[in-house]
């Protein structure tokens, strides 16, 4: 964990166990909401009936419709990320293995291109209110893809790649959603950029 997680982490009080399964039930409501109707399908009065929730409930721990979009992505990619903890990729080398998981997270968008639209559009309304939802996502992506390199304590050269590939898998996911780029083109997008980890991996010798 780096020094930047833990002092977000040691920011936020946690949860009590009824709180984090209220907080739950309002992601969840708010995932199948954009499943069957993306951004404008999600409203804060219809995620909280969904939830159980009262709407001024709703509203203090989610103040906006972009935070709790937001929220959402970097719920969806904490489950990702455990699916991938328990299956990693099986490329040989460092590029292969980050262009796998990509890929693997891109088409599990894929199956809920509702969701992902929704979640995409959340992360580009995002002004600086939602900054640390943003930088949790953020955070998450980065901790996906260094997880796929093997890497516990990455350079400042592989980090900077790091950045690179994500801004990347963000635009490419925005030209697919927008019907401008076809699975294949993505694929060997992701592909080309994470070649930069090749680029920036310290020489052995």
């Amino acid at each position: 964990m780096t020094a930047e997680v833990k002092a977000a982490t040691a920011a936020t009080p946690p949860l009590t166990e009824r709180q984090e399964a209220r907080r739950r039930r309002i992601l969840h409501a708010s995932a199948q909401l954009a499943s069957r109707g993306g951004f404008d399908a999600v409203q804060m009065r219809e995620v909280a009936e969904a939830a159980g929730v009262a709407l001024g409930t709703l509203y203090r721990y989610f103040p906006s419709k972009i935070h709790l979009l937001v929220a959402t992505m970097q719920d969806q990619l904490q489950h990702l990320h455990g699916t991938l903890r328990k299956h990693p990729p099986s490329g040989e080398g460092s590029a292969e293995r980050v262009a796998e998981t990509l890929m693997r997270a891109f088409r599990a968008l894929q199956r809920e291109p509702h969701l992902a639209d929704a979640m995409v559009r959340a992360l580009t309304f995002a002004d600086r209110s939602v900054s640390p939802e943003v930088d949790t996502v953020s955070r998450q992506t980065t901790a996906i893809i260094l997880d796929a390199m093997g890497l516990d304590r990455p350079t400042p050269e592989q980090l900077s790649a790091v950045r690179v590939i994500e801004h990347t898998w963000h635009s490419a996911l925005i030209t697919w959603l927008s019907g401008r780029a076809s699975i294949a083109q993505v694929k060997i997008d992701i592909e080309t950029v994470c070649k930069l980890i090749d680029l920036t991996t310290p020489s052995k010798g």
